[in-house]
């Protein structure tokens, strides 16, 4: 399972107290707000151009049913998904109609490559309450390197030892045994380039994920940028790279799940001054 380095995190890096999550009073009330931040997640995503088409998708697992997870509706963009929008769905690919809320309109679809990839991912990781894979440029564009990043930059330290490659590429994940090898892949971390495909990110909060998945992406382009100019620049066309103890204290701080949360908080932020909207508590 991932390693939680949260103590580490508020010991070193504050003088001060962070805020807590959210708490609720029922289940069914934690449920409508994790639909709400799911729909703003997808929003954000929308906002930094993470679409690509039909392909992506973020995941969430259910409070009320663990064995099932909440994805976006196949073919609708990430910049129009609402909480009513959303499918909830079990590990064997059934829509709940019943409990998701709206039964009518043309985005009742589940994405096949969603739940293969995803259904095997919250299987196999209890710890990871959300999921979010997408074909960003610089993630695309990095993955067709099939290696792993340099711990070249502080904030590439947060993926330092606690991200892999998945080594193949065989279409797009339409049966489960892909699925299930991506998750393999996957392991412990809470990050795996998907060689010529994309990047994928799981972690314990919506928050968290939509940081490190934004923190990943800019990371694949800084060092697309820092190995051109090195290659025409630098004694033996070489970056250098950050000392792996250094590297590993660095990434126990930038990389724990707390961090991601409370970095992520500004992205839902901001989101939420730019559309006048917040979560109205019950």
């Amino acid at each position: 399972m991932m390693t939680n380095n949260d103590d580490i995190f508020e010991a070193k890096a504050l003088r001060g107290k962070l805020p807590a999550p959210p708490t609720f009073t029922t289940k069914v009330e934690e449920r409508e707000y994790i639909k709400f931040r799911l729909a703003q997640a997808f929003r954000i995503f929308g906002n930094h151009g993470y679409d690509e088409g039909l392909a992506g998708h973020i995941t969430v697992r259910d409070p009320i049913r663990s064995d099932c997870f909440w994805v976006n509706p196949f073919g609708l963009h990430f910049k129009l998904i609402q909480p009513e929008d959303l499918l909830l769905v079990d590990h064997t690919g059934n829509i709940l109609e019943e409990e998701s809320g709206q039964k009518d309109g043309p985005y009742r679809i589940l994405n096949t490559a969603a739940f293969m990839i995803h259904s095997t991912i919250h299987s196999a990781r209890p710890d990871v309450m959300c999921a979010a894979h997408t074909h960003s440029l610089y993630g695309k564009a990095f993955s067709a390197l099939g290696i792993e990043l340099d711990p070249i930059t502080q904030d590439a330290c947060a993926f330092f030892e606690d991200h892999t490659v998945y080594n193949q590429y065989n279409g797009p994940v339409f049966e489960e045994q892909e699925g299930g090898a991506i998750a393999t892949a996957l392991g412990n971390k809470k990050a795996v380039i998907l060689q010529n495909h994309g990047l994928l990110v799981g972690t314990s909060s919506i928050e968290a994920t939509v940081h490190f998945y934004i923190a990943l992406e800019r990371a694949c382009q800084v060092q697309l940028l820092a190995d051109s100019a090195a290659a025409n620049q630098c004694p033996g066309g070489k970056t250098v790279k950050i000392h792996p103890d250094n590297a590993r204290e660095t990434g126990r701080i930038m990389g724990a799940q707390r961090a991601g949360w409370f970095s992520g908080l500004m992205e839902f932020s901001v989101l939420e001054r730019e559309e006048g909207v917040r979560y109205k508590c019950k």
